[in-house]
C-alpha cells in the first residue's frame, strides 16, 4: 500500500530517502531497507493523512529515528510470524480461548 503522493513523487524524494538510508547504514543498520522506512512512514506517520505536501514528506523522512523504524519492523515481524505459525481453525480456537 503506497500513498498516492509517494507514488507520484518517488523521484523527487529519492535523494532524501538515499540520505536517510545512508545515515542508518553508517549507524550500523545495514539490514534496514528503503521499503522498511517507507512502510513505517505510511503505516504510522501518514496513516490518517489524506493529502501530503513535499515539505512534510521531506521533514518526516529526515526526522525519523532508527529506533522508530526498528520497533516497527520488529513488531511487523512478530505479527507475520504469529499468523504464519497458526495454521488451521483448531489452532485459532485454541489461541483465542
Amino acid at each position: 500500500m503506497t500513498h498516492p503522493f509517494i507514488s507520484a513523487s518517488k523521484e523527487l524524494i529519492q535523494p532524501v530517502l538515499s540520505s536517510k538510508m545512508e545515515e542508518f547504514h553508517m549507524l550500523g543498520y545495514e539490514e534496514v531497507t528503503e521499503n522498511d522506512l517507507l512502510s513505517y512512514l505510511e503505516m504510522k506517520k501518514w496513516k490518517k493523512e489524506k493529502e501530503l505536501s513535499l515539505h512534510q514528506v521531506v521533514n518526516d523522512i529526515l526526522s525519523v529515528k532508527i529506533t522508530q523504524v526498528m520497533s516497527y519492523v520488529t513488531i511487523e515481524s512478530y505479527k507475520s510470524d504469529m499468523f504464519s505459525s497458526v495454521n488451521n481453525g483448531e489452532d485459532w480456537k485454541e489461541l483465542l480461548k
